[in-house]
Parts: C-alpha cells; sequence; structure tokens
C-alpha cells in the first residue's frame, strides 16, 4: 500500500480502472474489498496520512484538528472532458474542550465514531470472518454488564434470564418475574421463527397483530412496569426516541424490537473469549477500515495516501461522471466513482430520485478522560440514559461507552468515555451530553482542591470520577446517495454498524448489481482460520 510524501505525488499506473474510491471510511472500505472480490479494478486513495477518514482512530493532539491545506492543482494536457471542481467540507461543528489532557496526549486515541461497538452476532463481523478481515484485527469483550440509569441511580441491566435469575441487588421480585416471563416469550418466538413452524406448535409466535404493534405498547400488554420498560426499549431493542410520546420520532415496533432482542441474545456467548453481547476493536475502530482495506489489498486495490481528488471529469452531454482529476493533476477514468462525505458536490447537494434522504440529521457527542472507572471492579461497560431520564425535555436517549487502557486506547489507571446523542438542534444536543456528563462524574478539580479531593477518594468509593479532559462537538448526518457517483454516508447516532453496512450493501447493488456482496469465497486461506475466537 503506497503511502505517498507530502507534496511528492506518484504517478498512478494504469490510468484507468473499474472503480475510483475516495476515502477509507468504513463504507469506502468495505466496498474497496467487496468490488475488488467481485473481480473489478479499484484505486482507493484517501487525501489523509491515515486510514479510516470519518470513521479513523487518532491520536488526542490530533482530534479534531483542521485538515491540512490544499496543494494547489496542476494542469492537466487533456481538455476532451467537463472539470467540476470539488470541495471538502467539516461536518463537525460546537467543538467545546475543557481540562487539560495528561502527558504524553498521543497515549490517548480517540474514535471520530464513538461511543461505538459491534454485536458478537451481528454483520459486521460475520463479514470480517467471510472476507478474512478478522485475520487483521484484533477484538476484547465489554465485559461489564450495561448499566441504566434510573431516578437518579445507575443499575445493572438484566439483559438476559440467568442476570435476571442472579440480580438479587436491584431487581424487586415482582419485577423478576414480569422479566422472567417476557424473555421466555421472545425465546420461544424466536425459536418458533427460526424453525418456521406451524399447527399448534406456531402458538409460541407472537401475532402478526402485536408485532406490528408500537413496542411500548406491546411491552405494556405484557405488564412490564416503567423501569423494566426502559430496561427493555433502551438498553437491549436500542430505541434511540422517546418510545412514550405521541410525537416520537422512531417509534420501534414489536417486531423491530423482536430483531434486536434477537441479535442481542445470539451474541452473548457466540465466542469463547467474549461473554456478553458485545466486542470492541484493540487499538480503535480505525483498525476496522484497516482491516477491509487489507482484504481489498490482497485482491489486487491499488492503495495511495495523501492523495487528495480535486475535481470530477464529466460527460456534459450524457450528464454522467467519467472519472476524477487527483491534486497531482493527473487524470484517472473510471466506470464508477465513490466519494466519502466530506466532500460536497455541487449535483450530489439534492438525491437522484428527489427524496429528502439526505436533510441535515445530527448526532450530539461527548468525550472524557477520567482516572477513575464508573463502576468499580469494570474496566468496559455500556451506560443508557433513557430519554425523560435526566430532564423532561430529553427527548432521545444517550448512550456512554467507558473504554480501558487493556483496549489500548490510553494508558494505565486512565479511562476513555464516549457519549452521544441524536439531536436535532445542537444547543439542545450539547445540552443533553453536557447534563449525562455532570450526573456520572465530578467536575475538574481546581488546584487548590485537587489533593484533598485525590485523599478523600482513597477512602470514598462512592465519590464519583473527576473528569481531567473533556470535548462536547456535534456532528452532521448525511446518507449515502446513489447517481451517476456514489457518497458514502457518515458515521450516524448508533450503537453499531447496522445502518452503515445496509447503506454500503445498497451502493454495492449499483455498482455490481448481479455479484454477492463479500461472499465467503473471497477471503484470503489462512492457516490458522478459527471462526469461533473473537480475536
Amino acid at each position: 500500500m503506497a503511502e505517498a510524501p507530502a507534496h511528492d505525488y506518484p504517478t498512478i499506473e494504469p490510468t484507468s480502472f473499474d472503480v475510483v474510491i475516495c476515502g477509507t471510511g468504513l463504507p469506502e472500505s468495505v466496498l474497496a474489498a467487496a468490488c475488488a472480490a467481485a473481480g473489478k479494478t479499484v484505486l482507493h486513495v484517501d487525501p489523509n496520512p491515515f486510514y479510516g477518514s470519518l470513521y479513523s482512530s487518532v491520536p488526542l493532539p490530533s482530534f479534531l484538528s483542521p485538515d491540512p491545506s490544499s496543494v494547489p492543482l496542476s494542469p492537466s494536457g487533456d481538455d476532451s472532458h467537463t472539470v467540476v471542481d470539488l470541495h471538502r467540507r467539516n461536518i463537525y461543528s460546537e467543538i467545546e474542550t475543557s481540562g487539560v489532557a495528561p502527558e504524553p496526549s498521543r497515549r490517548f486515541t480517540v474514535d471520530l465514531v464513538g461511543p461505538r461497538v459491534l454485536y458478537c452476532a451481528d454483520e459486521a463481523v460475520d463479514l470480517l470472518l467471510r472476507s478474512g478481515g478478522s485475520h487483521h484485527v484484533e477484538f476484547k469483550s465489554v465485559e461489564g454488564r450495561s448499566l441504566l440509569y434510573w431516578e437518579g441511580q445507575l443499575y445493572p441491566v438484566p439483559d438476559s434470564r440467568q442476570a435476571i435469575f442472579l440480580d438479587a441487588a436491584t431487581l424487586k421480585l415482582t419485577e423478576k418475574t414480569v422479566l422472567f416471563r417476557f424473555f421466555e416469550l421472545v425465546r420461544a418466538h424466536i425459536a418458533a421463527a427460526d424453525e418456521d413452524v406451524e399447527g399448534e406448535e406456531a402458538s409460541d409466535k407472537i401475532s402478526e397483530e402485536d408485532l406490528d404493534l408500537p413496542f411500548v405498547e406491546y411491552l405494556k400488554k405484557q405488564q412490564l412496569p416503567p423501569k423494566m420498560r426502559a430496561v427493555v426499549l433502551y438498553a437491549i431493542a436500542m430505541a434511540d426516541y422517546d418510545q412514550d410520546t405521541d410525537c416520537c420520532e422512531k417509534l420501534l415496533t414489536t417486531r423491530e424490537g423482536i430483531q434486536t432482542i434477537a441479535l442481542y441474545s445470539s451474541s452473548i456467548g457466540r465466542f469463547a473469549n467474549a461473554q456478553r453481547a458485545f466486542i470492541y476493536p484493540m487499538y480503535g475502530h480505525g483498525e476496522l477500515t484497516q482491516a477491509f482495506c487489507r482484504c481489498a489489498a490482497v485482491k489486487g486495490a491499488l492503495y495511495v495516501l495523501r492523495m487528495p481528488i480535486s475535481a470530477l471529469l464529466m460527460d456534459e452531454e450524457r450528464k454522467n461522471c467519467l472519472g476524477a482529476r487527483l491534486t497531482s493533476g493527473q487524470d484517472i477514468l473510471c466506470q464508477q466513482l465513490i466519494l466519502d462525505p466530506s466532500y460536497k458536490v455541487p449535483i450530489l447537494d439534492a438525491p437522484s430520485d428527489g427524496s429528502d434522504s439526505n436533510l441535515l440529521r445530527k448526532v450530539a457527542r461527548g468525550i472524557c478522560i477520567i482516572s477513575k472507572s464508573v463502576k468499580q471492579d469494570s474496566s468496559n461497560l455500556l451506560i443508557v440514559f433513557p430519554p425523560k431520564s435526566l430532564e423532561e425535555q430529553q427527548i432521545a436517549a444517550i448512550r456512554g461507552l467507558q473504554l480501558s487502557s487493556n483496549l489500548a486506547v490510553c494508558p494505565p489507571g486512565m479511562f476513555m468515555v464516549y457519549l452521544s446523542t441524536p439531536c436535532a438542534d445542537t444547543s439542545t444536543g450539547k445540552q443533553c451530553i453536557k447534563k449525562a456528563i455532570d450526573a456520572l462524574f465530578a467536575p475538574q478539580a481546581s488546584d487548590s482542591l485537587e489533593g484533598h479531593l485525590e485523599e478523600t477518594s482513597e477512602n470514598n468509593e462512592d465519590l464519583k470520577p473527576t473528569v481531567i479532559w473533556s470535548c462536547v462537538y456535534v456532528q452532521e448526518i448525511t446518507e449515502g446517495t446513489s447517481s451517476s457517483l456514489l457518497s458514502c454516508p457518515t458515521p450516524d447516532e448508533h450503537l453499531d454498524y447496522r445502518s452503515i453496512l445496509d447503506s454500503s450493501k445498497k451502493l454495492f447493488a449499483d455498482i455490481c448489481p448481479n455479484e454477492e456482496f463479500l461472499p465467503k469465497k473471497s477471503a484470503a486461506v489462512y492457516a490458522d482460520d478459527d471462526s469461533d475466537s473473537a480475536e
């Protein structure tokens, strides 16, 4: 994989490819691997000196730093195309930092997509196994039980029958009974649906009428009290918006809720070294993009970093894209051009089908550095704030993820905490993140109080962790776009990659309509192939 020195661009041979991709974010990297596996010739470039683009993991000093200024375009000798200049845009705004990061700050690695995890049984993991990408990335379990913030306290999430049975401290007997009965009902439905049974055995299935109900109504029908409904809706079924309001932005149906519960349940214990539902890539999520890029390179894709695309080469008569002009001035022709979403292209401002799928959505994100775990004896864990748990105006769930040094993202004795919530208004979104930070952590100590607080913390395990450094900001969300050229989606507001992969598969179908998406036969053969390990 070639990496060009700054301002010293190589000449690329050949000058024509089936697919040219700019940006090495996760959707672009998955598409590169899938196209290369389908026999397409692929040129994959990135304006950055690192892999990952908007999905990268970067050292803290580089976090949200401005992009380097563009190198002036060298003129090309071919004037047979209409040239449309490209411009890059910043999808981040309202950046607010506080505190001073401990030195050396480069030992802290920041995920641009955080908080983010992978279900052990989700499609992203299956794609890594099928493509051979699992040999280029190592995972560790998010081993701590998820925590639910409820009435000012953090409670362990009873996410399985075993967890319900063992929880004698926080669950009342009535809560145990209704939750256990509900999980048994869901388990029987999933088993019957998997076997596609009919007749009397089909009585274990939830009725079609109930499956089409709003999930919150079905949970009320099963007599789950408010706290248990919050557990199921926001900590297991992963609903984003308040399900108890008449104007919910995304109302979850029972069918959708059961599908996510099935994924969650099948993830628990899938791998011998990951007993809980979630795993996280060592060194950060940027490792996923590199794993898929390596798979593409094995299949013949050509890689060049520090190589921006400066302009599109258009056929004025047919109104389609013929290729791209690189910042080096070299023109590259292609059948299909794919851009990462940091490129602003006038002809992509409106979706080709006339829909409003690119209507601006936003997600507020927060990152904190602390020196004490949110929960004693837990290193990596998920935290869920249901809607209205912090204030009445909170219309969406806030999710947090604590990561420790055993994932190689921070020094020993330190923890990284990521938070996010979808928002329509930047001010409201940032305010929600700040309230979650206030609920979890003590404010930064002044120099005069720091020694006293540290001494107190040794004698009081219940004292909240103190925030050492924090950053709160807002990120735009855009969907992938199909037209004469393709644009990939930005990181979204979700905890996992299911929506991102669905978008990637749709874009792949536009490029290779008759090809299977990353079939197992596309993987390189490794002598130590083992599909039962999370590593």
